[in-house]
This record gives C-alpha cells, structure tokens and sequence, in this order.
C-alpha cells in the first residue's frame, strides 16, 4: 500500500503528516514554508509512494469561508497542476489547531514549546490524518 499525505496549509507554513504504508498510523512528518509545499511535495513522492493528499480546507462554525480558504482553494490548484494523477480529498480543519495545543498539554510540553507554531501546524495535520482514517 501507499502513504496517504496530509496537509494544513497556512499562508506562512505549512504542517505536514504522513501514514505509514500499510495506513495504520498518521505521524507528523514536518513543518515547511508554505511557497515551498510543491518542491518539497515532488521531492517527497519521488522516494515514498503516495495514494492519497488530504488538505484541511478552512470554514467558519456556519461553513462559510474564512480569510484562509482562497489560500487553500490555490494549493489545491498548485498541487493538481503538479500531480494530475493524485486523488486528492478536502477535509474539515476546523478545531485541529486547538486540538493540537490541548495534546501539547496533555503530552506535558512546556509553554515555551506550545508556542513553537511549527509544532503546532505539523500536529495539526497529524491530527487531520488520524481523524480522516479513523472516519474512512
């Protein structure tokens, strides 16, 4: 089997996680500059076999859109344009940075490592990939 690959995209960086192949487990794999996600995403599928993207997409509580969804709405693009053969599936995003600091606590860091933003978009997306899996 292949990996499936989750994204949460931000207009500064993006978090990145992964399954492993036999799409048991979601593990944080990384946090990049977000102008970056495309070089990094060819460099990634050349050494690992990926069946699957799935990209938070961001709403508000009454599902309309927030100020990052265009943002998304253009990766989207930009990763379709660059993998015409990748199935790719927008998921809700919505609480998974809360989420993500609230397991943070529960994991015991210390507030100075709560703050670490990249921590928390690459524990996000990890937290995307589990609840996408778990649902499937």
């Amino acid at each position: 089997m292949a990996r499936i690959l989750a994204i949460d995209y931000g207009g500064k960086r993006t978090g990145i996680a992964v399954t492993d192949p036999l799409q048991i487990i979601a593990t944080g794999l990384t946090t990049i500059e977000s102008k970056a996600l495309i070089p990094f995403l060819k460099n990634y599928v050349t050494g690992e076999e990926v069946s699957l993207i799935i990209i938070g997409m961001p709403k508000n509580l009454d599902d309309s859109d927030t100020h990052g969804t265009p943002l998304v709405k253009a990766a989207i693009q930009k990763i379709k344009k660059s993998f015409p053969g990748m199935e790719i599936i927008e998921v809700d995003e919505r609480y998974t940075s809360k989420m993500a600091k609230a397991a943070m606590i529960e994991m015991g860091m210390k507030k100075k490592q709560r703050q670490n933003k990249k921590l928390v978009d690459e524990i996000a997306a990890t937290i995307m990939l589990q609840e996408f899996m778990q649902n499937r």
